[in-house]
């Protein structure tokens, strides 16, 4: 197969030639129709991630068709679309059996813990459980755009976030994650302000649904425009990003008792940010992680998909070759793209 591989971390990504995954007895091996281009694989590549094992293929926002199938697996077939939450449960243990694969004591990450789908075919552990199905209305660019980034959104702003119809939203980063969520948070009702330094992210926030946006490279102090547009500031806000700066701004723009949720990841030098404590005893507020979604919320958001309530192929802005997405992906640490980039050719 095809594959994206590299030997270490900031080092060279190359598109080789390696041999084709076989199943063990819980797995499947898909063949990858189209993956999504995303920064947590850009962090992986810079040795942000303690499990990456190198040599190592990258790529984990997948969408396509299942190729072979491991003995001990019962709800697939070959030929069977489908797709796969980037944090995989094993069904067994604490965590999945009161729900909450997305956290996982023995999770599964393709283009983490193992070998990734910037290839023509990825091996998918723990199928049964975490496998879902496409439906036939969606295409597989659509499918995998959705990847860790539409759907780690969706839980963040509906799960973890609660929003509700005419609350304020603040979004801090308008990259695939934070595009995201502000389209789920204007479906569900409530009111957004994007936060960006990219001009062209900010005209996506505006078209996808934020009804103001805040240019932090001409603005000297985001969290308090975002308090006065707010009148008061976000009920909700989103750190989609991932930088001290960010996580921090995010907390300062809420209103009291308002959530901040931290979706971007915080590594390297930004994992220990100075969270201003004092203000969250005094207002209040909540801190909340997100990290992924079960596979089994995913019918919810095909459903809304499906309907046209939620439309993510709207932040598609490029589809490229597998050689093209190697060269978008060791280029994300510069933030000069705006919306989402998905690989549909694998040769």
């Amino acid at each position: 197969m095809n594959a994206a591989y590299y030997e270490e971390f900031r080092g060279p990504i190359r598109v080789v030639r390696l041999p084709d995954p076989t199943p063990d007895a819980g797995a499947v091996v898909v063949r990858v129709e189209a993956n999504g281009i995303c920064r947590s694989d850009w962090h992986g590549w810079q040795g942000h991630d303690p499990d990456i094992t190198l040599p190592h293929v990258p790529g984990h926002e997948l969408a396509g068709v299942v190729e072979a199938v491991g003995r001990d697996v019962t709800r697939w077939r070959p030929g069977d679309r489908v797709t796969v939450p980037f944090v995989g449960g094993c069904g067994h243990c604490e965590q999945c059996l009161s729900g909450n694969h997305q956290v996982c004591d023995f999770q599964f990450q393709p283009g983490f813990t193992h070998w990734g789908s910037f290839a023509e075919f990825v091996e998918i552990k723990y199928a049964d459980v975490n496998l879902v199905r496409l439906p036939d209305e969606l295409d597989f660019v659509t499918a995998a755009s959705l990847g860790c980034r539409f759907i780690t959104a969706f839980r963040a702003v509906i799960d973890q976030g609660r929003v509700a119809a005419g609350e304020w939203v603040a979004v801090h980063g308008c990259g695939g994650v934070g595009l995201s969520a502000i389209m789920i948070a204007n479906a569900a009702g409530a009111q957004v302000v994007g936060v960006d330094i990219n001009p062209d992210a900010l005209a996506l926030a505006r078209a996808v649904g934020a009804q103001a946006v805040v240019d932090a490279r001409t603005v000297d102090d985001a969290p308090a425009a975002i308090r006065e547009i707010t009148g008061g500031g976000a009920h909700l806000s989103l750190d989609a990003l991932g930088s001290a700066v960010t996580c921090v701004n995010s907390i300062h723009s809420l209103r009291k008792r308002g959530r901040h949720i931290q979706v971007g990841l915080m590594a390297a030098e930004h994992s220990q940010p100075p969270v201003p404590m004092g203000l969250v005893i005094a207002n209040e507020l909540e801190i909340l992680g997100s990290h992924g979604m079960q596979a089994y919320r995913y019918p919810h958001v095909l459903d809304l998909i499906v309907a046209g309530k939620l439309q993510p192929q709207l932040l598609i802005q490029q589809r490229v070759t597998l050689a093209e997405g190697v060269k978008i992906l060791q280029g994300m640490g510069e933030f000069n793209t705006a919306g989402v980039a998905v690989i549909d050719r694998f040769q």
